[in-house]
């Protein structure tokens, strides 16, 4: 991301001046779809792409705040009552309260902020925008500095209490404590979090974006019905049990006949997938590649015929994944759109991108989006 560009930007809105940079990056989770609201583990790292800011204490109990992509102004105070209409001020706003009802003494500040990571790519950019904040708050006001995690927990908080959406902790997670060369598996139960190695060298990550979203709102929730149906039928035999987490493939087949075909099917996919994370950890540990590739491959098989979140274009993108001899591929997130991640070897990568250009025009009648990404840190002060 351009430091000078925003820099200047931030000069121009505000008399000259320059403040601190601070950045916050967008994520990818490489494995572990859906695992969450189940008490299992995602596997996610930080990315290159996420936003950056300028930010300066005014001396005011005012926030000024200048979107640079989308050339907006917005002022607004620090009391609840003063909660600005624009959506993306919600977020700087609602980081500023949640500090604030951390014990963290807010006061106004000039800030101006751009970001590159792509929008409805599944990257995250609202979580880089609350961590960037966030951290910087933390820096500029926090005479009782709070941890990372409660980092992490502000701008969940933000989603929740301000922005009306009820998201878990992963995005922030991984935008707080990413690290360059390493993936998190964090334990969506405990909070525990453990770094694995993740040096594909000879390989390229890259994001495929299928520019379509079907999904339906009530689609996720019926999912997590299901799995919710499985755990309280296992239950029966095993008291014990919290969250398909705790469950084995020969407690479900226990159950089967006291659950509907569909619930058995959404745990089988949640229960293989929480152990294909544990595998795809393994093999980063030997710099296996190959297996971290089949097992993206599972996953992915998984969600279309499993769990059924998958779409018309993510499969075509994922079998034109295969064709091509790309190492792994999935899609990532909660799917009915989005991306497929990928896995791809140097030497297949540009006839890949060229034929799967080429394919999906040619079926769906507008091209795919490519983004390249490369692990790196989580939310720092650049200057």
């Amino acid at each position: 991301m351009d430091t000078e560009y925003v820099r200047s930007r931030f000069i121009k809105h505000f008399d000259g001046t320059t403040g601190f940079l601070y950045a916050s990056p967008g994520r990818i989770n490489l494995i572990g779809e859906h695992t969450d609201y189940n008490g299992g583990f995602v596997f996610p790292g930080a990315v290159d792409k996420g936003m950056l800011a300028e930010i300066k204490p005014n001396g005011t109990d005012k926030v000024r705040a200048y979107s640079i992509d989308l050339k907006d102004y917005v002022e607004f105070g620090l009391n609840e009552e003063d909660a600005p209409r624009a959506s993306w001020a919600r977020y700087i706003f609602g980081v500023c309260r949640e500090m604030i009802k951390r014990g963290v003494d807010v006061k106004g500040f000039n800030t101006a902020f751009a970001g590159d990571v792509p929008l409805g790519a599944g990257m995250s950019s609202s979580a880089a925008l609350e961590s960037t904040y966030a951290f910087a708050l933390n820096e500029l006001f926090g005479e009782n500095k709070i941890d990372k995690f409660e980092l992490a927990k502000v701008g969940q908080a933000t989603e929740h209490n301000y922005c009306g959406v009820n998201c878990g902790i992963m995005d922030q997670f991984a935008s707080v404590f990413g690290k360059a060369g390493s993936l998190i598996r964090l334990d969506c139960r405990s909070l525990e979090y453990q770094y694995f190695p993740f040096h594909p060298e000879g390989y390229r990550l890259v994001l495929m974006d299928s520019v379509v979203k079907h999904e339906l709102a009530s689609s996720a929730y019926k999912r997590r019905q299901s799995c919710e149906a499985a755990v309280a039928a296992i239950q029966k035999k095993h008291p014990h049990v919290e969250f398909l987490r705790d469950c084995t493939m020969a407690m479900l087949e226990e159950a089967k006949a006291d659950i509907s075909a569909e619930d058995y099917m959404r745990a089988e996919y949640v229960i293989e997938e929480i152990q294909r994370v544990l595998d795809v950890c393994e093999a980063l540990e030997k710099d296996d590649y190959e297996t971290v590739g089949k097992k993206m491959y599972e996953t992915h098989h998984g969600m279309s015929k499993l769990y059924e979140v998958s779409c018309e274009e993510l499969d075509f993108l994922n079998d034109c994944a295969k064709e091509y001899g790309v190492t792994g591929s999935r899609v990532m997130g909660g799917g009915f759109g989005g991306c497929t991640i990928n896995l791809v070897k140097e030497e297949k990568y540009d006839a890949f991108i060229k034929e799967a250009f080429e394919s999906y025009t040619a079926k769906f009648g507008h091209e795919p989006k490519l983004y390249n990404v490369v692990i790196s840190d989580g939310a720092r002060k650049l200057c």
